[in-house]
């Protein structure tokens, strides 16, 4: 039995070759309806799991010792992420001075580093980069976040106020050098002295959400002076000494700051892949968006599949009377055009992912990382295929194999 099905599916799958080979043009714009899908889609994919894995990579290397504290419940609900980018463009920042000096207290805690950032317009020696950002934090931050020094230090506690650390691309900038220590410029109408010049990391996207390349960092009490006087932390950064204390640390985080806040759940206490968590729901919510508009064209491609399988059916009419006259069942005519339509679909789909994947290296070319080739992602087109070749390809076999005997042997065209 396994033999006769066999040699009926080769059949088939020959019989649909020389059908797909006489209508070569109809089938070539067919197929290309169903690559631009899958390309499409597959392009949208692999640049999403390009950013996860750069997140995970990112977060990975400080082998499980990195804790966040962030304003805000995070919440696993794509559409709670409009309310939240609302409060932080327009509310005050729920972390205190307070917050920062008990995380500073918690046990096995080896380095914390608040982050205050704004916008300004820098001015140096008649150069200007406007909207700027500059990040306000305290001595911790350069052990943290791993940052490289290739010009001067940092900023430390004997360092004035007045001082600052750029980044390299700003450095450039402003003075036309990568090592502008001793430089100066201005910002919101104070003076500022260059200790030290930070080299761009390998991606401007990080956990921070601070291009270092193009920040200016200076000390947490300047920000706070710059910004008259108030306290507004995007994030506190903690570096725990072993990995094995994360989990406790994240336990006396959260209630110590539970405490300070009332009770109220207004702070999130992230470790791990939970980091890269806020950043990578609101990515993702974008991406499915995008996924489903692209998924249209799929739709398209499939009618275009149905639309060829239907003319098949009409110009084919004589021919499957005399199958079904000679003996071919229901099951035999429904399996011949099901296979036709499944090979225009995975002909398209396989045409489509190799092209998506193309896409996705040239649009990486603009971006900060780069696609990444995941199962998950062959298996969708896979499933997109298929499935595209099955639901458009199911009524015009249907309609084939009802066709009537002899009202079929009846047509010559």
């Amino acid at each position: 039995k396994e033999g006769r099905i066999m040699s009926l599916l080769s059949e088939h799958i020959s019989g649909a070759y020389r059908t797909l080979r006489r209508t070569r043009a109809r089938t070539v714009l067919t197929t290309l309806g169903i690559a631009i899908g899958v390309a499409s889609v597959t392009c949208i994919l692999a640049i999403s799991d390009g950013v996860t894995r750069m997140f995970d990579k990112q977060i990975s290397h400080y082998n499980g010792r990195l804790v966040v504290v962030r304003p805000g419940m995070q919440s696993r609900d794509p559409n709670m992420l409009l309310s939240a980018m609302s409060q932080q463009m327009f509310g005050a920042s729920t972390l205190t001075d307070a917050d920062v000096d008990a995380v500073a207290k918690t046990q096995h805690v080896q380095s914390v580093a608040p982050l205050m950032t704004l916008n300004a317009t820098i001015t140096a020696k008649g150069q200007t980069a406007k909207n700027n950002v500059v990040l306000a934090t305290t001595p911790g931050f350069a052990k943290i976040s791993d940052a490289d020094i290739t010009a001067g230090q940092f900023l430390g506690e004997e360092t004035k106020d007045t001082t600052a650390v750029i980044g390299d691309q700003l450095s450039i900038k402003l003075f036309n050098t990568d090592s502008s220590v001793g430089q100066v410029f201005t910002m919101h109408g104070q003076r500022f002295t260059v200790i030290g010049v930070m080299k761009q990391k390998t991606s401007a996207v990080n956990y921070n959400n601070i291009d270092y390349g193009n920040a200016a960092i200076v000390s947490y009490d300047q920000g706070k002076q710059l910004l008259k006087g108030s306290t507004q932390i995007q994030q506190i950064d903690v570096l725990v000494d072993d990995a094995k204390s994360s989990n406790s640390v994240v336990t006396e985080l959260k209630d110590k700051l539970s405490k300070l806040h009332l009770g109220e759940e207004d702070f999130s206490v992230l470790t791990g892949p939970e980091i890269g968590r806020p950043t990578n729901q609101l990515f993702t919510a974008l991406i499915a968006t995008m996924a489903a508009i692209a998924a249209i064209s799929l739709v398209v491609g499939g009618i275009g599949i149905m639309n060829i399988m239907l003319v098949g059916v009409a110009e084919r009419t004589r021919e499957i009377g005399i199958r079904k006259a000679v003996g071919a069942s229901h099951r035999n005519i429904i399996g011949q055009f099901m296979v036709e339509s499944l090979m225009i679909s995975i002909l398209g789909g396989a045409i489509g992912y190799v092209g998506g994947y193309i896409l996705a290296f040239i649009a990486s070319t603009f971006l900060y990382f780069s696609p990444a080739f995941t199962l998950q992602t062959a298996l969708m087109a896979v499933l997109m295929t298929i499935g595209v070749g099955v639901v458009f390809g199911t009524y015009p076999a249907v309609k084939a194999a009802r066709k009537d005997t002899i009202e079929s042997l009846r047509q010559y065209h």
